[in-house]
């Protein structure tokens, strides 16, 4: 937020834009397993995976589980798709997706 010339706040775009970013997620679970998940504020996500009933009910008795993976994306919209698709891949691609990220 900028004051402009009469105090008044001006919000700049990018200020918004972060307000409204979405992400898909991977948490490893305590038994390996991985899910995925999408979200706006990771942290407050990953916290109540491992403390709160707010959970996902898959990792409520697979605690406590470990953020491996995260990927920014546009919108809702677009996080949900993405979550679809990857989702749809095999254990090992979501492994390989994870250790391709995890080097860059």
């Amino acid at each position: 937020m900028v004051f402009g010339w009469m105090s008044k706040p001006i919000f700049l775009k990018q200020n918004v834009q972060l307000l409204d970013m979405w992400c898909v997620y991977i948490l490893q679970c305590s038994d390996s397993s991985l899910y995925t998940g999408i979200t706006n504020d990771i942290d407050s996500r990953l916290y109540a995976h491992n403390h709160l009933t707010t959970g996902a009910k898959y990792t409520r008795v697979r605690r406590p589980v470990v953020l491996v993976y995260s990927e920014n994306c546009d919108s809702r919209s677009s996080a949900q798709k993405r979550e679809s698709q990857i989702k749809k891949l095999s254990r090992l691609k979501k492994l390989n997706l994870i250790a391709v990220s995890q080097n860059t």
